[in-house]
């Protein structure tokens, strides 16, 4: 394994290009209501533009998948770059919901390739415990930006209109470009590539959805993350509208959540070389049930305060840190040839759970909190249940760490 491989500027490289999707959902929920009132309509229309971002992200990764393991990984890339880049300009442009709907499906569609391309380029030169550091890595990026997306989305709001918070992402994505042109060589070899048709990659994510290794710790990182779209689905609503926040004080308490992932990835980097990673994940999980059998109890006891529903969602948000790269590692470990596919069908699984989770809140007659606290006890339970299924069917399992 050679160093450069693993090199900080590389992981600098595929973190940037990570942090597109979380910065693009979470920048802007402060500006939510200020956006309602400007294009009149409510804050729950203007809401659903996050449903609208995770359908694109799912089908995204869908259509890069083959894409990256035939053409390599630098050529999409680059495309869903200029994709992202033209859509994040028509988001600051647009007066009207469905134009402003349309432009962030687009901007999704074009964003997601970061993390197809990171997850795959990770799968190329890792292996074992430096895949799973190298995944850590890029879940405190993922941490760390929802910390700074609220802060610097408020920063702007203060001092200028929404619409410059997406002109700040058409400029982080423009530095996402040219930092991935300079420094981001190719990872798969010519050799390596697979000769895809459309018949043919059809039929490979139909032989990844049959191969147990990978659907079931896939199942279960798309469900349990699900409870962390959950909650941003529903976190500027439930903290700006009903319990009556600022949006400053809001992207206080959101970053503090995000904090948490920020300290149990870099937590789950230390024990990954003790412990293996169906051990981190299985903790993991406990953890987020823990958290969703506590918010739940508050809700129903209308216990309902600000710090009471912060330690259940804290659990819930901060254990994606456990989840996010042990159950990446052990989907992606046969998957070498298939990588691209494999991680976009992961990525791709993950927000379509998000994606549901949007709708049961959306389309759900009970009250907005009533509805959160059971999709995540729905999610957490399904999860869990997954999760005791990977030792049987995942042989590598417990292998993983040593």
């Amino acid at each position: 394994m050679q160093h450069k491989s693993y090199s900080l500027t590389w992981i600098f490289v595929l973190a940037t290009l990570t942090a597109l999707g979380p910065f693009s959902i979470d920048m802007y929920l402060s500006a939510l209501p200020t956006m309602a009132k400007d294009l009149s309509v409510s804050t729950a229309d203007i809401a659903s533009t996050l449903p609208a971002y995770f359908l694109g992200l799912a089908f995204g990764q869908l259509i890069y998948g083959p894409l990256t393991d035939h053409f390599g990984r630098r050529k999409p890339l680059f495309i869903g770059l200029s994709i992202y880049l033209i859509a994040s300009l028509v988001c600051a442009l647009a007066t009207h919901l469905d134009v402003l709907l349309i432009a962030r499906i687009a901007q999704a569609l074009g964003g997601c390739v970061g993390v197809v391309v990171a997850r795959s380029a990770i799968r190329d030169r890792l292996e074992g415990i430096e895949a799973a550091q190298a995944f850590s890595s890029l879940m405190i990026v993922q941490g760390l930006a929802p910390v700074l997306a609220p802060l610097v989305g408020s920063l702007v709001l203060y001092f200028v209109d929404w619409r410059a918070i997406f002109n700040f992402l058409f400029l982080f994505g423009l530095m996402g470009f040219v930092l991935a042109w300079f420094k981001f060589p190719e990872t798969l070899p010519v050799e390596r590539r697979q000769q895809h048709t459309v018949g043919s990659a059809f039929s490979s994510y139909i032989s990844l959805l049959k191969d147990q290794s990978f659907i079931i710790p896939s199942l279960a990182s798309g469900i349990l993350m699900g409870m962390m779209f959950t909650y941003i689905n529903s976190a500027s609503e439930i903290f700006i509208d009903h319990l009556h926040i600022s949006a400053g004080w809001f992207s206080v308490l959101f970053a503090i959540n995000a904090l948490g992932i920020v300290f149990v990835s870099n937590l789950n980097r230390i024990l990954i070389k003790k412990y293996s990673a169906l051990s981190l994940l299985t903790f993991g999980a406990s953890l987020q049930l823990i958290g969703a059998v506590i918010l739940s109890v508050v809700i129903f006891t209308h216990h309902i305060h600000v710090i009471t529903v912060m330690i259940g969602l804290f659990l819930i948000v901060a254990c994606v840190g456990f989840i996010g790269p042990n159950a990446t590692v052990l989907a992606l470990a046969n998957q070498g040839r298939r990588a691209g596919q494999a991680s976009a069908l992961l990525g791709a699984l993950q927000f379509f759970f998000g994606l549901v989770s949007g709708g049961l809140l959306y389309l759900s007659p009970l009250n907005l909190e009533i509805s959160v606290c059971l999709v995540m006890l729905l999610y957490s339970v399904v999860g869990t249940l997954l999760i005791k299924r990977i030792k049987q069917q995942h042989p590598m399992a417990t292998k993983l760490a040593s």
